[in-house]
């Protein structure tokens, strides 16, 4: 039987999640006896609770049908391809740009530079989803030949 120093420390290791397995599973025996420190008692319900809980399992089936519908990763990247060429296009700069008169050279260079990097990333992500979609499509493929 584990002395209540020993809980203790344990319970601190606990709750700073920092226990082991077997760490744990002494702290669950002590709190599921029918004897525990009165200063303890508080965390009884607890470990019981998770002993509870290991136990639960669901039975719920889980359906492994393909979804429907998954071309709107596609149109999302097409509309937001499209309002960023908007914004530019109405945005476009005039023949002296007030960006010069308020920033300097250095900054609106940093700006295009960070820009840059921006489509360079969406451009990788937007052909990740691209990956991500022709991956669906061929597991789809084999779930629905099953």
């Amino acid at each position: 039987m584990a002395s209540v120093n020993n809980i203790e420390k344990l319970l601190e290791k606990y709750f700073e999640a920092t226990t082991t397995v077997a760490e744990e599973n002494e702290l669950r025996v002590y709190f599921s006896q029918s004897e525990v420190a009165p200063h303890l008692e508080q965390y009884r319900p607890m470990f019981a609770y998770f002993s509870v809980a290991k136990k639960e399992k669901s039975t719920r089936d889980v359906p492994l049908k393909p979804r429907r519908n998954t071309n709107y990763l596609k149109w999302i990247s097409v509309a937001a391809v499209a309002a960023i060429i908007f914004g530019v296009y109405i945005n476009r700069p005039a023949e002296v740009s007030p960006l010069e008169e308020t920033y300097t050279q250095e900054e609106l260079q940093s700006a295009r530079m960070a820009l840059a990097l921006f489509t360079d990333n969406f451009n990788k992500g937007t052909q990740g989803a691209a990956h991500l979609a022709e991956f669906e499509k061929n597991t789809n493929r084999f779930l629905i030949n099953e």
